[in-house]
């Protein structure tokens, strides 16, 4: 990539972190820039708006983001994510090694199942989806590689807050608003997700009762390292046609055993935990 070194320019009001060293302060409006676009700002208004940054300087970021190719400027659409972030994006997931060591057991549980797979890990309040293998049986699902959905909403996120307290599990209840309002997961009190995620808790493994979307269900099991700790969650998902409470309860050992092996990759061994 091209080096480029913007000029220094003088502290402005709208510019909150004016005392931060010079080379940081340009990195983070930079990163800025780029997350702002991410969320939906399209032009430099509304990214101004959002990062609190002066126009000149915002304009001068954009230009040198869209010169190395991390954002492109549409006519008639504006500022969008460019082709090099798809780039790393790939690279990054390459790199990371639970994608590459879990693809066998999420190839195998697809062509078992038929249902769409899920491999996900946590970001803060949200799932992260790393891997999603389309099922066989025509549903579409909003999740996609690289997306996030609530953690308390979803499947995944239910299996990776298996070893959580209660206490962050009321709190995750709380902010986890499923994508769909017409969403079981919207009606249930926090007393009935409590008890669920304690049922789970003790049994090794999640459900998803179209808590994040109408008739979408899943089962999911978690994905532990050499410390024994959660570090990701795969799940196999259906509509209600497909994915009876019986056939749920089928798939929980076959769920938790694909999740067992990935485990094992990763250094866990089942007499510790």
């Amino acid at each position: 990539m091209t080096a480029t070194t913007l000029p220094p320019e003088k502290p402005s009001a709208l510019d909150p972190d004016a005392a931060a060293p010079a080379g940081t302060q340009t990195l983070m409006r930079g990163l800025a820039v780029v997350q702002a676009v991410a969320d939906g700002a399209r032009d430099l208004k509304e990214i101004c708006a959002r990062i609190g940054v002066a126009r000149s300087t915002t304009h001068r970021l954009a230009s040198c983001l869209v010169q190395e190719r991390y954002l492109r400027a549409l006519p008639g659409v504006g500022y969008v994510l460019g082709p090099k972030l798809i780039e790393l994006g790939f690279q990054a997931r390459e790199a990371f090694p639970l994608a590459t060591l879990a693809r066998p057991y999420l190839d195998s549980l697809a062509d078992m199942t038929g249902d769409t797979i899920h491999l996900a890990v946590r970001d803060n309040n949200d799932v992260l989806y790393l891997e999603k293998i389309p099922g066989k049986k025509g549903l579409e699902m909003r999740s996609r590689v690289g997306h996030r959905m609530p953690l308390a909403a979803t499947g995944v996120g239910k299996a990776l807050l298996l070893d959580a307290d209660e206490p962050q599990w009321k709190a995750l209840h709380r902010v986890g608003a499923p994508v769909s309002s017409r969403a079981l997961g919207g009606q249930q009190g926090w007393e009935a997700f409590r008890d669920r995620m304690r049922d789970y808790a003790s049994q090794g493994y999640a459900f998803d009762l179209e808590d994040n979307e109408p008739s979408i269900r899943c089962v999911a099991a978690p994905v532990r390292d050499a410390s024994s700790g959660i570090v990701a969650a795969i799940s196999v998902s259906s509509t209600v046609p497909y994915m009876s409470l019986e056939r749920m309860r089928e798939m929980v050992p076959v769920v938790q055993g694909a999740a067992a092996g990935i485990s094992a990759e990763m250094g866990w061994k089942v007499e510790r935990s």
